[in-house]
């Protein structure tokens, strides 16, 4: 098990839906049981942020706001926006973008959010690990265990 777990936007938009499922916050909740440290990526929190402000679901940024102070954030950085151009540029050279070469890349700056965490054992965890994973540790949601 890693030290730390990151949450991408499908699992944090999930948990931060007034009206979160059962299974997600069962899911949480064994995390947390088991002492695993579960955060909060700003790039994440930035994609679940964007949706609830254009819908207006004011109790979903509250509850957004609430699991921040909870669970803990993790900021972007300088290291990690350099890290992740460099996860871009190698992306393209391989042939294998994770995005349109005009988009921002959330994908990138995640993993590089992961890997730029200092003396952690990391795991991302996403409703779809394909992209991540080229990059660093990610798992879907479902499969990371406390």
């Amino acid at each position: 098990m890693s030290d730390v777990v990151l949450l991408d936007a499908g699992p944090l938009g999930m948990i931060s839906h007034p009206r979160a499922t059962v299974e997600i916050v069962t899911w949480l909740a064994r995390l947390l049981a088991a002492r695993v440290e579960v955060l909060i990526p700003e790039i994440a929190d930035y994609e679940v942020r964007r949706e609830l402000l254009r819908v207006g679901s004011t109790r979903g940024i509250e509850r957004l706001n609430e699991l921040k102070t909870t669970l803990g954030f993790v900021p972007i950085t300088s290291e990690a926006m350099l890290q992740a151009a460099a996860f871009w540029a190698d992306a393209r050279r391989r042939g294998r973008p994770t995005a349109d070469d005009v988009s921002l890349d959330a994908d990138v700056i995640l993993a590089a959010q992961a890997a730029t965490l200092p003396d952690k054992e990391v795991v991302i965890t996403s409703t779809n690990p394909r992209h991540i994973s080229r990059f660093v540790h990610a798992e879907h949601w479902q499969d990371i265990t406390g």
